[in-house]
């Protein structure tokens, strides 16, 4: 057993300390980003923010309405092949969705058939996939990973989730563009109240992004972002993309059940390891596991259009702060101050 002393911090432990700008109004700042991914060789436009691939935010009405915004979706797991085809066939930037996967037989099985379906070669209009697990540690994980690189060098390839610089190193050597950076930071997962396992995410995502970086890699800081403030910070400790769940949660587009709370309209909103989502899709809770989700309700908001642009808005604020006039800038312009409290909350939560 040993103990590490250095300070770890999370979104809530830090501001960003503003700096001198140029820049006269927000509309000036590029928000998108352009990269290159290290083994699949292709080139990436977009704004770099994913809604989760839960199966609650992560569907096909989700990636059209944020497709007007270079946003991106992952898809969740859940989809039929046949139905996932003609997604992908209609797509018109391929990076609008990622194609999710867990890494059992039939996971691989129902992927290469999709695959085969869509198209096979550099032609298929899936161009991004998404290894998913809750343990991205494991030697199995790894190896799978490696195996999907092989058998489809075109892809890129996101994998996690993992928190440490060694394991985000590991993965991109085995095969991945993007390591998906987060355990149990997110608003429905209850990984560390149940195991005790985690890591702040601020921290694991400025360690992830130098040891990523250092390789030509890239990361997607996945959990945690309460605000866009939290969004701005991520990318401001280096994250390259930053998925959201709760924050795209209660919108039309989603897929979650609308019911009625002491007169109040809301939408259920549950965690992929919760009890809800094993008994949807695995028929109970397995014997060997505890679930490590949780349902909640969270209140019915609408078009996701407007919190897509209530989030944009707020990270073109932040690259204002601190003078950077694109989004590329704000990891090299960000000094984060270590706080005891980000709001004054004396007449209460907005």
């Amino acid at each position: 057993m040993r103990i590490e002393n250095d300070v770890k911090l999370d979104f809530k432990d830090v501001l960003i300390r503003p700096k001198r700008s140029t820049l006269s109004t927000r509309s000036n700042v590029d928000i998108s980003r352009e990269y290159r991914f290290r083994h699949a060789q292709v080139d990436y436009h977009g704004v770099p923010i994913i809604a989760a691939n839960m199966d609650t935010t992560g569907t096909f009405e989700m990636a059209r309405a944020l497709e007007p915004f270079l946003l991106s979706t992952a898809l969740h797991k859940h989809y039929a092949v046949e139905e996932l085809v003609a997604f992908f066939k209609g797509l018109e930037r391929k990076f609008a969705a990622f194609y999710s996967m867990g890494i059992a037989p039939a996971d691989e099985e129902r992927f290469d058939r999709v695959m085969a379906a869509a198209g096979p070669g550099s032609d298929t209009p899936i161009r991004c996939i998404c290894i998913d697990v809750a343990n991205g540690y494991t030697e199995g994980f790894v190896r799978f990973v490696a195996k999907i690189r092989e058998r489809y060098p075109h892809l890129v390839i996101m994998a996690g989730n993992v928190v440490t610089g060694e394991m985000t190193e590991e993965l991109i050597l085995s095969g991945a563009d993007i390591v998906k950076v987060g355990i149990g930071p997110g608003s429905v997962c209850t990984t560390r109240k149940m195991t005790g396992v985690g890591y702040p995410q601020l921290s694991a995502i400025v360690e992830c992004a130098d040891a990523a970086h250092g390789l030509e890699g890239h990361i997607c800081a996945d959990g945690g972002c309460a605000t866009p403030g939290d969004v701005a910070k991520a990318f401001g400790g280096g994250a390259d993309f930053v998925m959201l769940g709760g924050m795209f949660a209660g919108h039309d587009e989603c897929a979650g059940d609308v019911v009625e709370r002491d007169g109040q309209t809301c939408q259920r909103f549950y965690g992929m390891s919760s009890r809800t989502a094993m008994e949807k899709y695995s028929g109970g809770v397995a014997q060997y596991r505890a679930p490590e989700g949780k349902e909640v309700l969270v209140p019915y908001r609408g078009p996701v259009a407007g919190t897509a642009q209530e989030i944009l808005g707020g990270v073109r604020s932040a690259c204002t702060y601190v003078g950077a006039r694109r989004l590329r800038e704000l990891s090299k312009r960000t000094t984060f101050v270590r706080v005891s409290q980000q709001t004054n909350d004396v007449f209460g939560r907005s």
